[in-house]
């Protein structure tokens, strides 16, 4: 299989772990479960609130979500499958097929979160399209970082506890960037500093897609 086409490859295991998802239904049920348990009860203890609360709690529940849904799709495979992967496959395509598969997942994930923000806690978004798009774009930047970061725990015996120490650090600024960045969705007055931080969110995610790119062949070796 490591003479076969690079990107016929990364479908190939794309395919893989979507088919494995829709058999085994883990990730998707436990995150869906948590989403709607998490935003009931704050309809519970806050009914609907105000715009900037609002913003805030939803890039809250979208950390979490990729920390329960992204950072958990390395547990599923064990020590004897990743050997057997590292027999026939490019750790670059391994690891391509893993940015690819937790992005569709993320932005599945995602529109759920949304769906059920609105419904439970009010619908404050003035541009539902922008905001949309961001959720999505988001989406993307979480789970690109939380697949890196997921990555290395995986090598370290998946030690949750390295995951949050490094993650820690990295999310804070990208969730600031988001919850910045999506405040636009909620107000008329156009933002200046907008195209910068735009700009400054791509950066920062094709930073994490190439560093991981760089990293996960050394890790892949160990």
């Amino acid at each position: 299989m490591k003479k076969d086409n690079p990107l016929r490859q990364t479908l190939t295991l794309v395919k893989k772990d979507l088919t494995l998802e829709l058999r085994q239904q883990y990730a998707f049920y436990g995150v869906l479960l948590y989403i709607v348990a998490t935003v009931f009860v704050i309809n519970l203890m806050m009914g609907r609130p105000d715009d900037k609360v609002w913003n805030a709690l939803f890039w809250v529940i979208q950390l979490f979500v990729a920390v329960n849904a992204v950072a958990k799709s390395f547990m599923q495979e064990n020590r004897g499958r990743l050997l057997y992967f590292y027999s026939i496959v490019n750790s670059r395509v391994f690891i391509a097929a893993k940015l690819i598969y937790n992005i569709i997942l993320m932005a599945l994930m995602s529109v759920i979160a949304l769906v059920c923000s609105v419904a439970f806690l009010g619908n404050p978004i003035l541009h539902p399209g922008y905001f949309i798009g961001m959720v999505l774009l988001g989406g993307t930047s979480l789970s690109l970082l939380f697949t890196m970061l997921a990555a290395i725990a995986a090598q370290a015996n998946h030690n949750a506890a390295l995951m949050a120490v490094m993650g820690f650090p990295l999310i804070m600024p990208v969730l600031m960037l988001l919850a910045n960045i999506s405040l636009s969705a909620f107000v008329t007055v156009y933002q200046p500093e907008l195209p910068k931080m735009f700009l400054l969110l791509g950066g920062m995610d094709i930073l994490v897609v190439a560093l991981t790119m760089i990293l996960f062949p050394f890790l892949w070796k160990d």
